[in-house]
């Protein structure tokens, strides 16, 4: 019997407190005397039970799911609003709700720590809070933004060596990334349904441009929402990849890159699990996410997404259970050994 592990978990549904003190920190960076302090955030554990009893907590169990890797809303990540200071601090107030949750709900929610990246900023300055992430919550990967612009994508390649700081920890502590972009302020990417596809499959095709695994071969990446375009135009990847005198994608990029099932209808999971080879695939359904209403067509809810595991006619029992569990704990060792700690 398989664990049903949810490696894409957002704190989408946290008290309407947080929500207000952050316009309060947006409204302080041009009224510095409106600047809230972070003191003046109260929200209580029972705030937090309540917030996650009746939202994520219900449908897991109602869905079947056993774990989620929790971390804070992606859309409220926001890097490109303030300086570093005004990203560092509402980081640190992110991070610890999630770590509270995980607290209070041990054997359900596991922390994954956002960054406080800044437009511009060195990504070094990122250190201090992931290593507290690690070490003081427990944090057993973290999300990184490729574009902290916010959809003017003003950051170099993934594969630069701007961003060797941060995977220089990741392989320290043997931390995986997801790849996860934030709101877009360009009125020409929709956020959830442009801005984020388009990063998928464009940190993806960064990675085939470089040669960043044979610096960092262990280094491990998780692409969400299925891979944007990435599983459908799979040939071209190839083709383009074989142009510029690139390994098989097999050996160039499947050692590190990995893909999660946040693609919300059956054709598109039997897609992903017919192109990319099942050691890739890490269950996943951004509950409560981006697109949280009932499909007409099925009578389900769109993120549902472990029904089309479930109705896949192409992967066995074995399969499943790599998806499930087996590929989520080989990417995130951390969790791993958290499980395994308490004799699982």
């Amino acid at each position: 019997m398989s664990l049903i592990i949810d490696c894409h978990g957002h704190y989408t549904t946290a008290p309407k407190a947080l929500e207000n003190w952050r316009n309060q920190q947006i409204a302080g960076i041009q009224d510095p005397a409106a600047m809230p302090k972070v003191a003046d955030l109260q929200i209580s554990d029972d705030e937090l039970r309540e917030s996650i009893e009746s939202n994520q907590l219900r449908l897991m169990k109602e869905r079947g799911s056993d774990i989620t890797l929790f971390s804070p809303r992606a859309s409220f990540m926001a890097h490109h609003i303030g300086d570093f200071n005004v990203s560092s601090t509402w980081a640190a107030i992110c991070n610890e709700l999630c770590y509270r949750v995980s607290t209070l709900f041990p054997e359900h929610f596991v922390p994954v720590a956002m960054l406080p990246q800044s437009p511009g900023v060195d990504p070094a300055t990122c250190i201090p809070e992931l290593e507290k992430c690690v070490k003081d919550y427990g944090a057993v990967g973290i999300n990184l933004n490729p574009d902290p612009s916010g959809g003017h994508w003003t950051s170099p390649p993934l594969t630069d060596r701007h961003w060797y700081p941060i995977y220089e920890k990741m392989v320290e502590y043997d931390l995986p990334a997801m790849i996860h972009v934030s709101t877009s302020c360009n009125a020409c990417f929709h956020t959830t349904g442009a801005h984020y596809l388009n990063a998928d499959t464009t940190a993806f095709m960064q990675c085939i441009q470089g040669d960043l695994f044979k610096d960092f071969p262990t280094l491990k990446f998780l692409i969400p929402h299925g891979g944007g375009a990435v599983p459908y135009h799979w040939g071209r990847f190839r083709g383009l990849a074989q142009e510029m005198k690139k390994p098989l994608l097999e050996d160039h990029l499947l050692n590190n890159i990995f893909f999660d099932t946040c693609v919300y209808h059956q054709p598109g999971i039997d897609l992903l699990n017919t192109v990319i080879p099942v050691k890739n695939v890490l269950f996943a359904s951004e509950m409560i996410g981006a697109v949280r209403g009932i499909d007409p067509t099925t009578g389900n809810y769109y993120d549902d997404t472990k029904r089309y595991i479930e109705a896949s006619k192409i992967l066995s029992g074995d399969d499943k259970h790599q998806i499930y569990e087996g590929n989520v704990r080989r990417v995130f060792p951390r969790l791993d050994a958290r499980l395994k700690a308490k004799g699982l």
